[in-house]
């Protein structure tokens, strides 16, 4: 590549870069992942738009690969473990029995819908048997769902990447081989040795930033982010699961107790969408449109069955021991969406030269797309016809000042809500737990710092300031007096979160 072409590379990767970001603006109004846009700018700098010509499956796979390894780095970063340390179970169910009943289903349904052969149709069952980190990331986190549902939709995001990874290259293999105990053996192997690499990766890390005093405040986020993309190589250099190695890595560092909290959340955030542009870009410029209309229809009768049948058995199936309401399984049936991981691993079958497999590409190019838009725009409107938005939640609130970092501090929102029993209590009367306090009050569109005789109303938005170790009895006490008033406590209302 001569300079000029490096420049004229560099001016089209910066605005397609920038039109990206301008263009998340748009999809989180309408709370639609922006893996939609970035895949449609692909498309429109591809051959059928612009005419830029790219059709190597094997870079395509490298770079997503590595990608994807970034992205579930900085789910992992942004994870609280307070948040999925009660669902780790039926997450690790989900994201593991969940998986293959889903890849099942959907590859029996295919088969005898479609007439797609075997091989084929296991490895499209296993294809978009997970749901996508990237996707649940960006939708969930501005619907308001009860900890205990997004903690599970994420930690199961964040968890099942590895064992679809690890079915995809199974079937894959040339003759198809299906060995039970080959396959037993495998996802056992990649499973625990990629723990293992993680959880190690993670707590040693940990130890060693609190003892290493770096020369600048800006090293930290990325020691640390290294640290993530550290044990992805170290697993996937021992054949074990980088996936699932890098997302427990980054949540044993970011829940740590390490320095520099937000700016490290802030570096994994800005790494996390830069990754997900250039994957969903290359990915868009990877199909040809014109090549996608003759699998429409294979790509709507797969996409209704992992839909309407595959996710929902799959769940009922792995939740069968958790007591987890009728409710609560129907959210999370629905909201398995899918993204980057499904495209991905779309194009490992073309690498491996599984015949026919080139169709997969296209066909789970349109499901995603489609069904995408399905899922994601509907999915607080679905919450709130199951109930499963709560009147009392509180939304974190990311500002890069280091006053809150030093002093181990967390800033939240909250709304008094039509019924709330806060209506009419005074700011004395909800008796918040030392140090937490009502630092500003927004009432009909002003504010004001409220004093303890002032009555909070329904329709005001409150800010309120709080720390790391206070936070949880804070949004306990929030809870209680937002259910049976000021004086919840006489009730035997404590505020237990759902």
């Amino acid at each position: 590549m001569s300079l000029h072409q490096l420049y004229v590379a560099l001016f089209v990767g910066g605005l397609v870069l920038l039109a990206s970001i301008v263009a998340t603006r748009l999809a989180s109004g309408v709370g639609l992942p922006s893996l939609l846009l970035f895949l449609g700018f692909g498309v429109l700098l591809g051959e059928g738009g612009l005419g830029l010509q790219f059709d190597s499956a094997q870079l395509a796979q490298d770079l997503g690969t590595a990608a994807l390894g970034i992205i579930l780095v900085e789910g992992g970063l942004t994870t609280r473990f307070s948040d999925i340390r009660r669902v780790l179970a039926p997450a690790g169910v989900l994201a593991t029995v969940g998986v293959g009943v889903s890849s099942l289903v959907t590859a029996a349904a295919v088969h005898w819908l479609l007439g797609m052969d075997w091989q084929l149709a296991l490895l499209l069952g296993a294809i978009v048997s997970s749901t996508d980190a990237a996707a649940v990331f960006s939708v969930l986190r501005v619907v308001p769902l009860p900890r205990r549902v997004g903690g599970l939709l994420e930690a199961e995001s964040g968890f099942n990447d590895a064992p679809a990874v690890i079915l995809v290259l199974l079937f894959s293999t040339i003759p198809l081989d299906l060995d039970p105990v080959v396959i037993a053996a495998t996802l056992l192997y990649q499973l625990v040795i990629g723990a293992v690499i993680g959880l190690a990766c993670g707590f040693l890390g940990a130890m060693a930033l609190r003892r290493i005093a770096l020369p600048a405040a800006g090293l930290y986020p990325l020691a640390t982010f290294g640290l993530g993309m550290l044990a992805f190589a170290a697993a996937g250099s021992a054949q074990a699961s980088a996936f699932l190695a890098a997302y427990l890595a980054s949540v044993v560092l970011a829940n740590s107790g390490l320095p520099h909290r937000s700016a490290t959340r802030s570096f994994a955030e800005g790494s996390g969408w830069l990754a997900q542009i250039g994957v969903f870009v290359i990915l868009g410029l990877l199909v040809s449109p014109d090549e996608l209309l003759d699998e429409l229809v294979p790509a709507v009768v797969a996409g209704l069955v992992l839909l309407l049948l595959a996710r929902p058995i799959s769940v009922v199936v792995s939740l069968l021991g958790f007591r987890v309401p009728w409710r609560e399984q129907a959210f999370i049936s629905w909201a398995g969406l899918r993204g980057a991981v499904p495209i991905v691993l779309a194009t490992y079958p073309i690498v491996e030269g599984v015949a026919g497999s080139g169709r997969l590409l296209n066909i789970v190019f349109i499901l995603v797309v489609v069904f995408t838009l399905v899922q994601g725009p509907s999915l607080q409107w679905v919450a709130r016809q199951l109930d499963l938005v709560p009147r009392d939640t509180t939304r974190e609130i990311q500002v890069d000042a280091a006053p809150l970092d030093v002093l181990g501090a967390d800033l939240l929102t909250m709304t008094v809500l039509p019924g709330s029993r806060l209506h009419n209590v005074t700011v004395l009367e909800l008796r918040l737990p030392d140090p937490s306090v009502i630092t500003l009050v927004v009432r009909a569109g002003h504010s004001f710092v409220p004093q303890p005789i002032d009555r909070l109303q329904v329709g005001d938005e409150l800010l309120i300031v709080t720390t790391s170790a206070t936070r949880e009895s804070a949004e306990r006490r929030l809870r209680a007096v937002s259910r049976r008033g000021k004086l919840a406590h006489w009730f035997d209302e404590y505020g237990e979160p759902g």
